[in-house]
């Protein structure tokens, strides 16, 4: 597990962290949690869940639209930003959904919506096959399925080994120069603003940020949540970035094709991290798609 010193740290790497007024950091599930809550308090609670290698900044366009409408719950997930990674027994696609669960209980927080980014939205499928009830799921590029072909098994292999080797965190924190961060992101067929690419730099730099996104991408199992997907009962929308080079978007269609109760959204002309590029319009979807589900009655038990 990396030292504490090689994790982010709020004080120098937060001092201007996106929605730093919204920002408190909490015990659950036996870590501390960096949490940002806004919107009306009493309004119904939507909780958003960022993917590998991001934090809470990942929303700083988007959150603050949805919280004219909902009470926005979105969390550093364990081992990313400024939220204590999970010890390697628990580090899976379950024993993050767990986390996640026990967090929610702490802050007595029922979500209504859920939207996740990327590997996010796999955490809240898993969520929800286990008992989370939202009236809507969100998938934002969702890494819903297994890789395609050779890729399904070399590429958590590859990730559990560089995770295992605690030289490779520190290598890739003294490389991660803004260049190389840049040409990362758009590797995502995403293209974002300097002050978006400062803040993944600054994550990166930090030897423990890139150890728990290699330890969640080591201990991924993306073939059985997709054995077990179909039983999903949450409405779910399918956002996806035309450009996205991190995901196929032919894949959300294939999802789609699969699950009766779940709907794609294309945004054209936009990669990996759409809703960092254009959360405007991310936001609009978002909206229309919940005012929709809030509206229809409660399904019969």
């Amino acid at each position: 597990m990396p030292a504490p010193s090689d994790r982010p740290q709020w004080e120098r790497d937060g001092a201007d962290w996106p929605n730093r007024a919204a920002s408190r950091f909490v015990e659950a599930s036996g870590l501390r949690w960096h949490v940002q809550e806004m919107g009306p308090p009493e309004a119904p609670v939507l909780l958003l869940l960022h993917g590998t290698g991001a934090a809470t900044h990942s929303w700083a366009g988007l959150a603050p639209r949805l919280a004219e409408r909902f009470r926005i719950v979105a969390p550093d997930l364990p081992g990313h930003g400024f939220t204590d990674p999970l010890p390697a027994g628990r580090l899976s696609l379950a024993g993050m959904a767990v986390a996640i669960h026990d967090l929610l209980a702490h802050l007595g927080a029922a979500p209504a919506l859920v939207v996740g980014h990327s590997a996010g939205a796999a955490i809240l499928a898993r969520l929800c096959l286990d008992g989370l009830d939202p009236r809507l799921l969100v998938a934002l590029n969702g890494a819903l399925t297994p890789f395609p072909g050779l890729a399904s098994v070399l590429f958590p292999g590859l990730a559990r080994a560089l995770f295992l080797n605690p030289i490779t965190p520190r290598v890739f924190a003294w490389t991660a120069d803004r260049p190389a961060v840049e040409r990362l992101i758009r590797g995502t067929g995403s293209r974002l603003d300097a002050r978006a690419l400062e803040l993944y730099r600054r994550l990166f730099r930090c030897p423990g940020h890139v150890a728990g996104a290699l330890g969640m991408m080591a201990n991924w199992d993306l073939a059985s949540l997709d054995r077990a997907i179909g039983g999903l009962r949450a409405p779910m929308l399918l956002v996806v970035g035309g450009d996205d080079k991190a995901i196929a978007p032919e894949t959300a269609f294939a999802l789609a094709d699969r699950l009766p109760n779940a709907r794609v959204s294309l945004l054209r002309n936009l990669g990996h991290l759409a809703h960092e590029e254009a959360p405007e319009r991310v936001a609009a979807l978002i909206l229309e798609a919940a005012e929709a589900a809030l509206a229809e009655p409660l399904p019969l038990v």
